[in-house]
């Protein structure tokens, strides 16, 4: 259905994905599992920096801001995509769907930027060991992170305020979600103007990005190469890894979902492609880098030999 007379104009049908009977509900299931996942790692950790007063460090702080974006991200997508896999009416209303995609947008945006945030934090730790309690500061942490949330929000605001200027001749979200991209293609207007700054905000974000890992991490490299020291390229091998990873994984799936927008063919593609930006990078975070960091690992472990050793009642 691309319009619909008697629909009022401020609601909005998604389309969704086409899904067979029988895999309605391993699907659902599927997805709740991953959800609740991310929710009780997520929300596990965060306790836990919370709580402990001996985690109070920069360091923590960055996976603080790491889980509450990812949080915010998948509770903002995931229920809702839940409740239209189980359901044939999928509709939702224009500004419903304008702050879904804000806060999807943001979700990105502000991944990119924390994790070049986290990565400057572990240049700082392998390459300057001695100096990186007067560099890494609280309130130089604080103020990065301020920083990215900030150029996240303005940036996304003014792609979704370039959308929201635009009036719609359609009524279909051909997604499964709602995006930038899905929104301003209802509209029969000129939208150069959103496509112009969309690839401005797309290779600002990703220059930047790239930009930062890799020079964090060739500078990282060099410095491991030319010290030779065993215990530094340790170290930097087991931090490193899992936060390369992880980027790798938000990088490769936003830029499927960049491109597949831009072949219509693949529309099921697109729409996976975007999940599992949300969803698996939000799922891994807690895991890897709470395993890989000893104090946390060290005080996890310690509470669940605590629960073991509690008498039975």
């Amino acid at each position: 259905m691309e319009e619909n007379s008697s629909m009022p104009s401020d609601i909005l049908e998604i389309q969704g994905f086409e899904i067979s009977p029988e895999y309605i509900y391993p699907l659902f299931f599927s997805l709740l599992f991953a959800y609740s996942t991310l929710l009780f790692s997520n929300i596990g950790v965060l306790t836990l920096i919370i709580k402990e007063k001996s985690l109070h460090q920069p360091m923590y702080f960055l996976f603080c801001n790491l889980s509450v974006n990812d949080l915010i991200g998948n509770t903002v997508l995931l229920p809702q995509l839940m409740a239209h896999v189980l359901s044939t009416k999928r509709f939702i209303t224009y500004n419903q769907c304008l702050l879904q995609a804000f806060h999807s947008h943001t979700f990105g945006s502000a991944s990119h930027m924390i994790l070049v945030i986290m990565a400057i934090d572990r240049y700082v730790a392998i390459c300057h060991p001695l100096r990186y309690n007067s560099i890494m500061t609280n309130k130089v942490v604080i103020g990065l992170s301020a920083t990215a949330w900030g150029v996240s929000l303005l940036l996304v605001s003014v792609l979704l305020g370039l959308t929201g200027r635009l009036s719609r001749c359609r009524s279909v979200i051909q997604n499964a979600f709602c995006d930038n991209a899905s929104l301003f293609k209802l509209s029969c207007q000129d939208v150069s103007i959103n496509n112009i700054y969309g690839l401005f905000f797309t290779v600002l974000l990703f220059t930047c990005s790239i930009g930062g890992i890799s020079a964090t991490y060739i500078r990282i490299a060099l410095i491991c190469w030319v010290k030779k020291n065993k215990e530094m390229n340790n170290r930097a091998l087991q931090t490193c890894s899992s936060h390369l990873i992880l980027y790798l994984i938000m990088l490769w799936s936003g830029f499927l979902t960049i491109i597949l927008h831009r072949f219509p063919n693949y529309p099921d593609l697109r729409k996976i492609a975007y999940i599992l930006f949300h969803v698996v990078p939000a799922n891994l975070n807690p895991i890897i880098y709470g395993l890989q960091t000893r104090s946390l690992r060290d005080k996890i472990n310690q509470i669940l030999k605590s629960r073991n050793t509690l008498p039975l009642l």
